[in-house]
């Protein structure tokens, strides 16, 4: 009988090599998308996404400890129940990706185009750090 013991414990040692940032890449091809995540917020590893935690963000920030998740949806075309699907679809994922970013010590910012879009994450989750980049599809 082939047995496995409990699992290994998290140290601390491995956790910290999980929160190194990896530069990895883009996950889609989707080349305004890329374009925004790369230029803004400046990103340290152009051309690519980066990993942290086992978790792909679209951008670590230059100069500060800060991961962006960047959305380029053409989110005021949408009608009400496309904006309110394409929100409840998105939230779980950002505050997973804002739980990982925090444990490893960074912060966290949702990117958005358009304000509209800003405005319906927020009157779901006002936690979220959202800022209007204005990048277009």
């Amino acid at each position: 009988m082939n047995r496995k013991g409990p699992p290994a414990p998290v140290t601390e040692e491995h956790r910290r090599s999980e929160c190194e940032p990896s530069p990895v890449p883009h996950a889609g091809e989707d080349d305004p998308h890329d374009e925004c995540a790369d230029t803004f917020p400046p990103n340290r590893y152009p051309g690519m996404d980066v990993r942290v935690g086992g978790v792909s963000f679209d951008a670590l920030q230059v100069g500060v400890r800060v991961l962006w998740e960047i959305k380029t949806h053409r989110f005021d075309t949408y009608n009400h129940f496309i904006r309110r699907m394409t929100v409840l679809e998105q939230l779980p994922l950002l505050k997973v990706e804002r739980d990982v970013a925090e444990t490893c010590g960074y912060g966290f910012v949702v990117g958005v185009s358009t304000q509209g879009h800003k405005d319906a994450l927020l009157e779901q989750e006002p936690t979220l750090n959202i800022v209007v980049t204005g990048c277009k599809r």
